[in-house]
């Protein structure tokens, strides 16, 4: 029989705590709003995310984090000449050099905790 580690009840609660919480945090959310407006999103996807100048235009708001940060580096990825799962779109990649890895986590940190119709909040 394998003999596995024992972990104490306030040590689990706080790692899962902090896997469920993420990296978002209040400084994070307000980081990642000024970087929205910093880099010009709104001006194709609205200031609220969700309101795209074009029906072409995905709505942001509302949108898992995870995926909004997998979409970003694709966009990293096309711009830097392609690779696995890159994508490709003239202003997208002219833009998502610009980010850093902290600019994309707060983006996508804010972005997803926008009411939106793609989401239930409960």
């Amino acid at each position: 029989m394998i003999k596995l580690p024992t972990i104490k009840l306030g040590a689990a609660i706080g790692l899962a705590s902090a896997f469920a919480c993420g990296p978002s945090t209040a400084a994070d959310l307000v980081a990642g709003q000024a970087a929205f407006e910093k880099f010009a999103c709104a001006s194709c996807h609205g200031a609220d995310g969700k309101s795209s100048v074009l029906p072409s235009y995905p709505v942001l708001a509302g949108q898992h984090a995870d995926y909004l940060r997998h979409a970003l580096r694709s966009y990293q990825r096309g711009a830097s000449g392609g690779g696995v799962n890159a994508r490709s779109n003239a202003v997208m990649t002219a833009l998502v050099p610009q980010l850093s890895d902290a600019d994309i986590q707060n983006i996508a940190a804010w972005l997803s905790s926008l009411p939106s119709d793609l989401s239930v909040r409960r």
